[in-house]
């Protein structure tokens, strides 16, 4: 084993940021303090209260003998882990947009060209999803010449124009020919 000097125990200095990766400032938290991230913030830490005191809960039953609580004593906090998670995620989701919105902004706008073919998404970019896109759909036009179909539609104006009579009284395809 080997001797410890006290300079080895003692507190290192951090390594100085570069100037590609500044720490987070309040200025950049900013998008951050906006009603709805508010109402999100507030969610998360009831949601992680919440599902930590029912945890807690199920802990004193299950100390109490309800041995079928065990299983919800771990299950709780793991729901509380998850909440942090999501939140944490969308934290680090809406910075990097934030951040990708600015530095666009500082780029100076060059002349639009229309590219020959689409490009390829990076293999990196976060996927985002939009609202559907509703294309309006003609239907194929009714073949009038369909003997199955006319027979169907001569079944069912039978019907309208009978409707106290049973299907089995319908006395057959009608035709127009004398």
């Amino acid at each position: 084993m080997g001797v410890l000097s006290i300079g080895e125990c003692l507190p290192q200095p951090l390594p100085e940021r570069s100037a590609a990766k500044p720490a987070g400032t309040l200025r950049d938290m900013k998008g951050l303090w906006t009603p709805a991230w508010i109402a999100r913030h507030i969610l998360a830490l009831v949601l992680v209260a919440g599902f930590l005191a029912l945890g807690w809960w199920q802990f004193s039953r299950a100390t109490g003998g309800n041995s079928l609580s065990w299983g919800y004593t771990f299950e709780w906090p793991v729901f509380a882990a998850f909440v942090v998670f999501i939140w944490f995620r969308e934290i680090q989701q809406e910075r990097r947009s934030a951040g990708r919105s600015a530095a666009r902004a500082a780029e100076p706008e060059q002349p639009a060209e229309r590219p020959a073919k689409q490009p390829v998404p990076r293999q990196d970019a976060p996927l985002t999803v939009r609202r559907p896109v509703r294309v309006p759909v003609t239907s194929a036009a009714p073949d009038d010449d369909d003997p199955e179909l006319a027979a169907y539609n001569d079944y069912l104006s039978w019907l309208a124009a009978h409707p106290g009579a049973r299907p089995s009284d319908y006395p057959g395809r009608r035709t127009s020919t004398s």
